[in-house]
């Protein structure tokens, strides 16, 4: 079995073929959105695919180690997960066909009307072992 990280984006992918921002979706265009990502999820947890899930707050920011004292924090000016990364699954699966699979599946959550988003996902695999530094130089 193989990790995969599915990435939900605000923005940073092409444009969906729903493409309405949620902030735009009825209270109902939403609750049917959550439901079809739960069940989704339920689906996953019985065949034993599903590791974990969140929605992401929008609110976040940037700290880093900066010596004694308070680590800065910044809010900008680059562009910042929260402005992107919407939510994300990790699944554990056969094959990378089968999280491919899996991804195209969870881009049709209903959006807007209640049709089928069409989203790009991120799909990335978690790091199997740890590279070497003849592995990392060739990057």
């Amino acid at each position: 079995m193989a990790k995969y990280l599915l990435l939900k984006h605000y923005r940073g992918a092409p444009a969906a073929v729903n493409d309405v921002p949620m902030d735009q979706w009825t209270p109902e265009e939403i609750s049917a959105h959550v439901q079809y990502m739960n069940d989704f999820a339920a689906r996953l947890e019985e065949t034993g695919e599903f590791v974990d899930s969140q929605a992401l707050a929008p609110g976040g920011m940037f700290v880093r180690y900066d010596g004694e004292g308070h680590p800065p924090v910044t809010d900008g000016p680059f562009a910042e997960t929260k402005d992107l990364i919407a939510g994300w699954m990790v699944i554990d699966v056969d094959s990378y066909e089968r999280a491919v699979e899996l991804a195209g599946e969870l881009s049709a959550a209903p959006g807007a009307g209640g049709k089928p988003i069409h989203e790009w996902l991120e799909l990335r695999p978690f790091l199997a072992h740890s590279p070497t530094t003849t592995e990392c130089t060739l990057k």
